[in-house]
């Protein structure tokens, strides 16, 4: 146990060090932008009615400490990760004067939501049913399986979402194509709305989950593949063991590892997928927001939503470093 928690206590600081030179690059990289957001908000603010230009320059130093763009470039670092930790990143350029922060939590749940369920019906039927296909090689119906897996895993997310969107909006309309929810619904704890967002998340969701299917699902197989010639697997065959456990127990569960270890691998690629599957399907997450933050030049939104981004996916694979000793006995913690 004492091993296991200085192990924990490493992962955790290599979690800190990764997010803070993530954040701190992304920083620098947005404040390249040519685009001055004081500027540009004067700019809408002014054209409405005439200000005097006393007025004007006032409104330019309040706009200036609301948008944190006063001082060096190493003010501003300093600047920004003190008001980070208050939540604080300044207003929305696009929703001015909302703050950033805001927008980004009323958009993560739905890409939470999306991610989670996606990884998790992708990972679990992949790797479950390549698992089997590579221990029942005979199998008709697993073999299909393994076509269908070969001929969609090479296919681009967006592309799977587009051929979705076409099929089930155009030729056979069957499913809503836009929106989190139906917009004669009413928001909050409620089945009409609950129902309204699980059929609207319905393609997003068959479109991560049908191209990672067929990734999971050939590398299990392979996994499982080189296993089942183990001298342990044919000794428990020849033993008696029942199927079912040599199949779980035995074979599965040690294959289960790398596959595990390839899903920290990933996360970021899926990710990216999720932001542009939101997009085709103008679905309420933070894929939509950044790309219309980016699109107006809100330099605060798109930091605030790469700042999220790069905090959720360094949690995300230190969780999977954590159960990695758990799930495979013969890797020590140290």
């Amino acid at each position: 146990m004492k091993a296991y928690l200085w192990f924990a206590a490493k992962r955790a600081i290599q979690l800190l060090v990764v997010v803070f030179f993530g954040v701190s690059i992304a920083f620098f990289i947005t404040n390249l932008s040519p685009i001055d957001p004081v500027q540009q908000t004067l700019s809408r603010i002014t054209s409405r009615s005439g200000f005097s230009p006393e007025a004007v320059e006032q409104m330019r130093t309040a706009l200036t400490e609301l948008y944190g763009v006063d001082g060096s470039m190493f003010e501003q670092y300093l600047n920004f990760w003190r008001r980070l930790s208050t939540g604080d990143l300044g207003p929305s350029l696009i929703a001015f004067p909302t703050p950033a922060m805001t927008l980004v939590m009323r958009a993560l749940p739905w890409t939470v939501g999306l991610l989670a369920f996606s990884i998790m019906m992708t990972w679990l039927l992949g790797n479950m049913l390549g698992g089997l296909a590579g221990y029942f090689q005979n199998n008709r119906l697993l073999k299909a399986f393994g076509v269908v897996a070969m001929g969609v895993q090479p296919i681009p997310y967006y592309i799977v979402a587009f051929l979705m969107l076409i099929l089930f909006g155009f030729i056979w309309p069957i499913l809503p194509i836009s929106g989190g929810f139906a917009m004669n619904v009413r928001p909050g704890w409620n089945m009409p709305f609950i129902l309204s967002v699980l059929q609207h998340a319905i393609l997003p969701s068959m479109s991560l989950i049908l191209v990672g299917f067929g990734t999971w699902f050939l590398g299990m197989r392979s996994l499982v593949s080189n296993i089942v010639t183990e001298d342990y697997v044919t000794y428990a065959e020849l033993a008696g063991v029942k199927r079912n456990r040599i199949v779980f127990a035995y074979v599965m569960r040690n294959a289960a590892v790398p596959q595990l270890t390839a899903l920290a691998m990933t996360l970021g690629a899926i990710f990216s997928g999720t932001i542009i599957t939101e997009q085709v399907f103008n679905y309420p997450g933070i894929g939509t927001l950044l790309v219309d933050a980016v699109n107006g030049g809100d330099n605060a939104t798109v930091l605030a939503v790469s700042t999220v981004a790069i905090f959720s996916v360094a949690v995300a694979i230190f969780i999977v470093d954590l159960i990695h000793p758990i799930l495979d006995p013969r890797v020590k913690a140290e």
